[in-house]
């Protein structure tokens, strides 16, 4: 089988709320919260096995912490250029870590950015 084996991924955020408010503004999509008791999730769009990994952010106070050392994940720009959601990052309460960049030809460009919650993510697009 020569399938990709990454099925969902989840974002530990600290302040529910504002990392809503983050990823809806970046990237332009609509994030549905989901309250259960003690966990808090925010499903991203999508879910069709076909387009690819689904994640969400998620809150508990005892089982998730942010952090800029962890795992690396790349988001692909929906704008086409990660320019554009470059741009929203600061104005949303993220940091520009390393600036757009060629990886190359074939592969195009990303990006490192913390996210509003001190999480370490990457943005990636062809131009």
């Amino acid at each position: 089988m020569n399938k990709n084996p990454v099925d969902f991924f989840e974002i530990p955020v600290s302040d529910m709320e504002r990392a809503i408010k983050f990823y809806s503004r970046v990237f332009g999509i609509k994030l549905s919260h989901i309250d259960l008791g003690p966990l808090e999730m925010a499903l991203f769009p999508g879910g069709n096995k076909d387009e690819g990994a689904t994640g969400s952010l998620v809150k508990h106070k005892e089982f998730y912490k942010p952090s800029s050392g962890g795992t690396l994940l790349y988001f692909t720009a929906p704008s086409g250029d990660l320019s554009e959601e470059l741009s929203r990052v600061e104005k949303e309460g993220g940091k520009i870590v390393l600036q757009k960049r060629l990886v190359s030809d074939d592969f195009g460009y990303m990006a490192l950015i913390n996210d509003s919650e001190g999480n370490r993510i990457a943005l990636h697009s062809k131009k």
